[in-house]
Formats: C-alpha cells, sequence, structure tokens
C-alpha cells in the first residue's frame, strides 16, 4: 500500500458539477455526453448524462493529474519521471483515438441524416452507433425475467481498444467509479444496483465502511464448487 507520505498530493477531489474542459473541445465534450447517453440512458433511473460520466472521461483523458486517487479522498497522487512519461505516451494515443472518434461518429452521422451526431434524435444516434460498432443495438434487460442473458469478462484495460469499445468501457468506468474521479454523482451509478458504497475513499481505509455484511459467514465448499461436489457424490 502507498502511503500519504510517500507521494505529493495535488489537486483535489474532481467537482462532477464543472463544465471546465481540460481536453474536450466544446463539441467534443457534447458529442461524448451524448453518445456516452446512449449507452447508459436515462430512463427510470438517471443515466450517464445525469452522473456526469462526460467529466469523469474528460478528466481521465486530460494527462497524468487525475490517475490515481489519495487513500484518504483528499486529492490525487502527483506523477513523476518514467511513471509520468509511461503515462503520457499510453494517454496520448487514447487521446488521439477519441479524437478520430468523434470525427468519425460525425461523419457518419452526416452521410446518414444530414446533421452532427449531437444534434441527432436518440433513435438516430442509437443508429449511428449501431454503424460505427458493426453490431446491433442490445435490448434492455430486466432482472427478474426468465430471459437468456448472457454475460463475460468485461475488462478493465483500455490499452489497444477501438474506439467503441473504449467509450462504452470508459462510461461503465465513469458511471460506477468512486465519485472522487468526477462521474457518478451523489453515487447515483451504485445506487441504481443496490450498492450504498462508501461516503469516501477514507471510510474504505479507516473501518468506517465495510463489506463484512455482505459475505455469508457459513458455507459448503462442496455446494459452490460443482467438481467438489461431484468428487463426493453428492
Amino acid at each position: 500500500m502507498t502511503l500519504k507520505s510517500d507521494w505529493e498530493i495535488v489537486g483535489a477531489p474532481i467537482d462532477p458539477d464543472s463544465d471546465e474542459r481540460l481536453f474536450f473541445t466544446d463539441h467534443g465534450w457534447e458529442t461524448i455526453e451524448a453518445a456516452a447517453a446512449r449507452i447508459i440512458p436515462t430512463d427510470h433511473d438517471p443515466g450517464a448524462r445525469e452522473a456526469r460520466v462526460i467529466v469523469f472521461l474528460d478528466r481521465y483523458l486530460s494527462g497524468t493529474d487525475y490517475v490515481f486517487a489519495a487513500a484518504d479522498g483528499s486529492g490525487f497522487l502527483k506523477l513523476t519521471g518514467k511513471f509520468a512519461d509511461a503515462w503520457r505516451a499510453r494517454i496520448a494515443d487514447m487521446q488521439q483515438t477519441y479524437r478520430d472518434g468523434i470525427l468519425e461518429l460525425d461523419a457518419i452521422a452526416e452521410r446518414e441524416f444530414g446533421k452532427h451526431f449531437k444534434a441527432l434524435a436518440e433513435s438516430e444516434q442509437d443508429s449511428v452507433l449501431e454503424i460505427l460498432s458493426g453490431a446491433p443495438k442490445p435490448k434492455p434487460v430486466t432482472l427478474g425475467t426468465t430471459e437468456s442473458v448472457g454475460t463475460f469478462l468485461q475488462g478493465c484495460f483500455d490499452e489497444g481498444l477501438s474506439f467503441f469499445d473504449a467509450l462504452c468501457l470508459h462510461v461503465r468506468q465513469g458511471f460506477y467509479c468512486d465519485p472522487v474521479y468526477g462521474g457518478n454523482k451523489d453515487r447515483m451509478g451504485w445506487r441504481t444496483i443496490g450498492f450504498p458504497g462508501p461516503k469516501s475513499l477514507k471510510d474504505t481505509m479507516d473501518g468506517t465502511y465495510s463489506t463484512t455484511g455482505y459475505f455469508v459467514p457459513e458455507y459448503d465448499w462442496h455446494e459452490l464448487v460443482p467438481q467438489l461436489k461431484m468428487r463426493s457424490g453428492g
């Protein structure tokens, strides 16, 4: 574990209500915010727009200042030397991916509907994203139904991803991240899945917040691991 005294702390927790652009142009901000709002749309629950995923994304893409939050939630660790150089090189590639992606979104939107992506109706934006991704729009998932739902490991590393795949990953990260990173405003992403979460990162370090209550105290490994159950003849 890295102690606060080992690193210089810079900045402060990100304000989710900020409209200051650190990476995006005004057009880029509005375009990506619109695309994010179609990936996690607003319905009876808040979506990416309300959770301020765009702020998370802008700060993430801005450079080295908002990479690792300090353990007490007071700010961010300052990257220096080779750590900073490696991150700048990595994020420069992702910045270009987003610049090219915004151009591609607008090119498809102009070709199909004669407008920039951000100016399209939601159904038209969905069509553009389908063309961009090469796959149909996913159907809504409703818990408690008998409909089969496929699951997969989504991963958390974005290096080498295409624009659409990176955007989907980043929108999920911004919606469910700790609020210190700018997204998940008022923990609304957590609330939509019934996760109370800590009030701050500090609460996870001093014992104020604990996940102990979510663990099952007694269980049988033979029930949890099918192979063990088969060996025991159960």
